[in-house]
C-alpha cells in the first residue's frame, strides 16, 4: 500500500514504464531491500484470463529490471483459484527483526464460480509467495447495504495513527474492515460501506479500484470511475478523518482523466508512492495502448503503467494530475 522510501527520487521516466502490457499497479518501497517495486495483473489476454502476476523492480523509478512472475492462480501455487489473476495489493510488514509481505489479489474461485480475494506471504518482495490456501474475502463478506459486483480490487492500508491494518474491495461498491493480526481475516464487527453515493460518469461515480493513503491528519480515498476499457476511465477521491469512512467527496474529485490530444485514454486504477521525509508524491496507474482503443480491438485488456507527480494545494486538495 502506502510506500516510504528511504531515499529521494528525482522522476525523468517515460511512460509507459513497463514493457508489453500490465495493468493495476500497485507500488511498493522495502525497507528490507532498498528497492522500489511494482506488482502488476499482466494484460494482454482476451477476457481478462491472465493467471499470473508480475513484479518488477528499480533503485530510481526510472530503470526497471523484470523480476518474473512471483505468483501463478492456474498452479498449485494457490489451489483454490483457477484463473482471472487480477488487481493485486501488497504491504511489508516488520516482524521482529525480519521482515514480511502480504500480496492480496483476486482470483476465479470454481467453487463459487465467483471472484474472491486471497493473500500469499513471503519474506522478500519477490517471493517465494506461498499461499494462505483459501480465499480470505468472498461475496459472503460484503456489507449487507453494499451493492454491485463481486470481491475484486483490494487494497491494504496501515494507519500511521494507530497502527491498525485495514482491508479494502470491491467492484460496484467499496467494502472495509480492520484485519486480524494473522493478516488474512477481517474484524467482521467493523466491516462498513464505503461506498460514494451520487455522481456521474463525468465526475465521480464509484466503479472500483479504491485506494487509501493518509497525509496530515486526512484519509485520502481514491477510486475508478467507468469502465477500464473506456476512454474516459478515471480517477476520483474523497477524503475522511477516519481509515473506515465516512467518505466526503471532494468539491472536484477529479484528479487524473484522459488527455485524447496526446493519445492518452483510460488513466485509472492507481496506487501512491510517497518520498521519504518529503511530501513529495506520485501517483502509478494504467492507461490504454492508443494502438488498441476502439470497439473490436480490446482497450481493456490492452494497458500499460504510468507514474506522474501528484500534488496538494494548501488546504489539502489533491490537484489534477496531467498524465505525460
Amino acid at each position: 500500500m502506502l510506500a516510504c522510501a528511504a531515499m529521494s527520487v528525482t522522476l525523468t521516466a517515460q511512460n509507459p514504464i513497463l514493457p508489453d502490457f500490465h495493468a493495476d499497479p500497485e507500488v511498493l518501497y522495502s525497507n528490507q531491500t532498498k528497492l522500489y517495486y511494482i506488482y502488476s495483473t499482466t494484460d494482454g489476454t482476451p477476457g481478462w484470463g491472465g493467471h499470473d502476476f508480475s513484479v518488477f523492480s528499480s533503485a530510481d523509478l526510472k530503470t526497471w529490471k523484470d523480476e518474473g512472475k512471483m505468483l501463478d492462480v492456474a498452479t498449485d501455487q494457490v489451489r483454490w483459484a483457477v484463473g482471472n489473476a487480477w488487481a493485486p495489493c501488497i504491504i511489508e510488514r516488520k516482524e521482529g527483526k525480519s521482515y514480511k509481505y502480504y500480496f492480496y489479489f483476486s482470483a476465479h474461485d470454481p467453487k463459487l464460480n465467483r471472484k474472491a480475494i486471497g493473500c500469499a506471504v513471503a519474506d522478500t518482495p519477490t517471493g517465494p509467495f506461498v499461499d494462505c490456501g483459501h480465499p480470505i474475502i468472498t461475496d459472503a463478506d460484503r456489507p449487507e447495504s453494499a451493492r454491485g459486483g463481486q470481491a475484486i480490487d483490494v487494497d491494504v492500508f496501515q494507519d500511521p495513527k494507530t497502527v491498525k491494518y485495514y482491508l479494502y474491495w470491491g467492484n460496484g461498491f467499496m467494502a472495509g474492515a480492520e484485519l486480524n493480526d494473522d493478516m488474512i481475516s477481517i474484524k467482521s464487527e467493523t466491516k462498513v460501506n464505503l461506498t460514494p453515493q451520487g455522481g456521474t460518469l463525468q465526475d465521480y461515480a464509484y466503479r472500483e479500484g479504491a485506494y487509501v493513503f493518509y497525509r496530515k491528519g486526512t484519509y485520502y480515498f481514491l477510486w475508478s470511475v467507468d469502465d477500464t476499457g473506456a476512454d474516459n476511465y478515471h480517477v476520483a477521491y474523497g477524503t475522511s478523518d477516519n481509515p473506515l469512512g465516512p467518505i466526503k467527496v471532494a468539491e472536484q474529485p477529479v484528479i487524473l482523466k484522459q488527455d485524447p490530444s496526446r493519445q492518452i485514454y483510460g488513466t485509472a486504477h492507481n496506487s501512491v508512492l510517497k518520498l521519504p521525509k518529503k511530501d513529495k508524491w506520485y501517483i502509478v496507474y494504467h492507461r490504454i495502448n492508443p494502438d488498441f482503443r476502439g470497439p473490436g480491438k480490446g482497450p481493456g485488456i490492452h494497458r500499460q503503467v504510468c507514474i506522474d507527480r501528484m500534488k496538494f494545494d494548501k488546504q489539502g486538495r489533491i490537484l489534477p494530475v496531467y498524465p505525460n
